[in-house]
């Protein structure tokens, strides 16, 4: 008898936990659709380098990064460590922050220290007037509010064709669930819930690409 589960332990086990992580790679929970092709970033609107700054075609996360940017660094450090570093070599992949005009300053000072650990070219700010940060955030139709420094803790998802993702429906355990941002101030929520979900938009682009090659290969 303990010569069977020695053998099971040493070859059955084995076998049964790669065809259980193998069958998960192209079933993955798809992240549900929270808000339907959001507006695009303000063309008006001036970014820190003069660049032009777009959701289109990108998988963005989006933050309203508010007047206190460098009282708030924290936070970007944060989500710098948790999530950016981890997946800044996706080459589609980019962190874009709407602030208030007059800010500039306190976003190239971050930007100069973070650049101490990182390479910041997937960065992006973009100063909006103070009075037209409000409307932008009320058009992605979510259920958390802005402060009144035209800010939040939050940081959102928004895929290539610039649909808002996140949770909603019924968790793994069947309890009712919503997520449409994750917040910067918790290192944990940033790592068990936001890896995650990149994870699974990542992982929904590579499948989406690796099938368009094999349709051109037939």
């Amino acid at each position: 008898m303990k010569k069977n589960i020695v053998l099971f332990v040493l070859f059955i086990l084995p076998i049964v936990a790669y065809l259980f992580f193998a069958s998960g790679v192209n079933s993955f929970i798809t992240l549900p659709t929270i808000t339907s092709t959001v507006t695009d970033v303000n063309q008006q609107w001036k970014s820190l380098n003069g660049e032009k700054v777009t959701l289109n075609n990108k998988i963005t996360i989006l933050g309203f990064a508010g007047q206190d940017i460098a009282l708030n660094s924290g936070n970007f450090f944060t989500l710098n460590q948790k999530i950016y570093n981890k997946y800044r070599a996706f080459k589609d992949f980019q962190l874009v922050f709407i602030a208030p005009d007059g800010t500039q300053e306190q976003a190239k000072k971050l930007l100069s220290q973070l650049s101490t650990l990182t390479d910041v070219s997937g960065y992006h700010f973009v100063f909006a007037p103070a009075n037209e940060i409000q409307p932008y955030f009320d058009s992605l139709k979510l259920l958390g509010k802005l402060d009144e420094k035209h800010g939040t803790p939050n940081v959102y998802i928004i895929d290539k064709k610039r649909n808002l993702r996140g949770r909603k429906g019924k968790s793994v355990k069947g309890e009712p669930e919503y997520k449409e941002g994750y917040n910067t101030t918790s290192a944990a929520e940033l790592h068990n819930d936001m890896m995650d979900d990149v994870k699974i938009i990542l992982a929904e682009y590579r499948l989406a690409l690796k099938r368009n090659n094999a349709n051109r290969q037939i």
